[in-house]
């Protein structure tokens, strides 16, 4: 018993070594969104589109990830990204949502929260001075809810739950410091779909840190008995990644 424990205990030190930790801070601009079509409940609700009904103004956002790297290909990852967007306006005809009926062509606004906690785990099958390709799996916990509100009715439905995805990662780094990236997390099935992909390029300040800059897209939904629910929502943004 104590060999193993010994055996374990070289494996993390040497693991320790090699290893380094990676802030990746992201912020900048939710734009807008294409769609955000809402049924709830799935029997007996309007289908509503918020996006087309209503009004959304630009909002800032943040995440966060923290990478832990061993070997320069084995990352492990935690991310942090909430995310709540108002819409305001008026409904062009009556929209029953949660039981509750929100009458046409009153003063409305919608909350909608989407607030996404992750752990990754990624392998780079590719990582040398000019490619880093890689792909895993992600555990994702979605808190989620949506609350229309008016000056008489007020109501709110709250979806909370776990969704695995695939993690993909594709860097290009022709010269020393400019490069494109491509990543996210996306998986679908019958019951729906999760899209969560940044495009954009790269720049080098240093060894130790890296500017991003281009576009976000989160985009899915679900049509199950309780909700049907299908959005798509776009992100203008930058972030710097710092190695500790």
């Amino acid at each position: 018993m104590r060999k193993i424990y010994l055996f374990v205990f070289i494996l993390l030190c040497l693991g320790k070594a090699q290893a380094q930790i990676r802030l990746d801070l992201e912020s900048g601009l939710v734009l807008g969104t294409n769609y955000n079509k809402i049924r709830i409940p799935n029997a007996g609700g309007t289908l509503v589109d918020i996006a087309k009904e209503l009004d959304v103004k630009p909002k800032v956002f943040f995440r966060l990830r923290a990478d832990y790297i061993i070997n320069n290909r084995h990352h492990i990852s935690a991310l942090y990204a909430p995310l709540t967007v108002r819409y305001d306006g008026n409904f062009s005809e009556d929209v029953r949502f949660n039981n509750v009926v929100f009458a046409a062509n009153r003063p409305v606004s919608v909350d909608y929260k989407f607030n996404s906690y992750r752990l990754t785990y990624r392998y780079d099958f590719v990582a040398n001075e000019h490619w880093r390709i890689g792909a895993g799996v992600t555990a994702k916990i979605r808190d989620a809810n949506v609350r229309f509100k008016n000056n008489e009715q007020d109501t709110n439905f709250d979806n909370f739950g776990f969704v695995p995805l695939i993690n993909f990662y594709a860097g290009w780094k022709p010269t020393q410091r400019w490069g494109l990236l491509i990543e996210g997390d996306a998986l679908g099935s019958k019951q729906g779909r999760a899209e969560d992909i940044f495009g954009g390029i790269t720049y080098a300040l240093g060894e130790q840190a890296n500017l991003k800059l281009g576009y976000r897209v989160v985009e899915g939904g679900a049509d199950v008995d309780r909700v049907y629910t299908f959005n798509w929502i776009n992100y203008a943004s930058v972030g710097i990644v710092v190695e500790l």
